[in-house]
């Protein structure tokens, strides 16, 4: 049998780079908020003892798939205590959404989903601290999206702190240009020395991305839609990656915007929430 699970997107409110580590880390300060819009996986069990992605996804090549690099963290992790028999394999789909190299959290959130997912239907009863130990290894996004709650977070964005927000809509833009973590992070012009400030005090500021700048200096498609959006509001790049957010009160204004935007530009409208629609979905697999 096919079921069918959520991989949800994020934003970055704000994002802080308070420093560098000796291990080449950043440590930053950063305010998640999940969105109820993203990717779809689809798993299905075999027989066959094989994990295997029918979906092409250009660019990513099997060693950079994290949807099976999840699987196999989680099928040897559960075959460690026996729960698992070894020619156990899934099948898995996907309906693609979120742009690699947007900022959204695409790959980390497809883990994620790997590992809640595979966790109920292959009975493992592990938590999910257990899941977000292990999504770590995949990435320092993988644990919000396991925890699925909206959330601040510290170190190098794995220390996280769930928080309610006020569940506003956001327009989200892709410039059509792919950024990755590896070209911020190491661009020499990064700021790097934010001072790092408690939740409370960051929430009462107004939100900012210190990649933001290092994005716009860049790219010049970034630079383009940060300029045009500002006639609407207060755009924000969301992450590292090229995608830039402007909130909104209500979804009629949002998509009113959405309909201006640039020919060649891709954008959507999603709501923030603040437990992951993942979770919606497992109860109703439970259930």
């Amino acid at each position: 049998m096919i079921t069918k699970w959520p991989a949800p997107a994020k934003i970055n409110l704000f994002l802080y780079i308070t420093g560098r580590r000796n291990d080449g880390y950043h440590n930053l300060q950063t305010l998640f908020q999940l969105l109820d819009y993203g990717d779809t996986l689809f798993i299905e069990n075999n027989l066959r003892g094989d994990l295997q992605l029918l979906t092409s996804l250009p660019g990513i090549t099997e060693e950079h798939n994290l949807i099976i690099r999840a699987a196999k963290i989680l099928r040897d992790h559960t075959k460690l205590y026996g729960i698992l028999p070894d020619h156990s394999g899934v099948t898995f789909q996907i309906e693609k959404k979120l742009p690699i190299g947007g900022g959204l959290g695409g790959g980390s959130s497809n883990a994620a989903t790997v590992l809640v997912a595979l966790n109920y239907l292959w009975g493992s009863q592990f938590s999910k601290k257990n899941l977000a130990t292990l999504g770590l290894k995949l990435g320092a996004d993988v644990p919000l999206f396991v925890y699925g709650l909206s959330s601040f977070a510290e170190g190098i964005g794995e220390l996280l702190t769930p928080i309610s927000l006020s569940e506003k809509w956001y327009l989200v833009v892709y410039p059509g240009v792919k950024i990755s973590t590896y070209q911020i992070f190491n661009d020499p012009l990064l700021t790097r020395n934010t001072p790092r400030r408690h939740m409370n005090d960051l929430l009462l500021r107004a939100y900012f991305n210190d990649c933001q700048f290092v994005a716009r200096n860049r790219f010049y498609e970034v630079e383009k839609l940060i300029f045009w959006l500002r006639s609407y509001g207060l755009p924000i790049l969301t992450g590292t990656g090229s995608c830039v957010c402007l909130e909104f009160y209500t979804e009629f204004f949002a998509r009113q915007v959405l309909k201006k935007i640039p020919a060649g530009l891709q954008g959507f409208v999603a709501k923030g929430v603040n437990i992951s629609p993942l979770y919606y979905a497992l109860r109703k697999h439970i259930l």
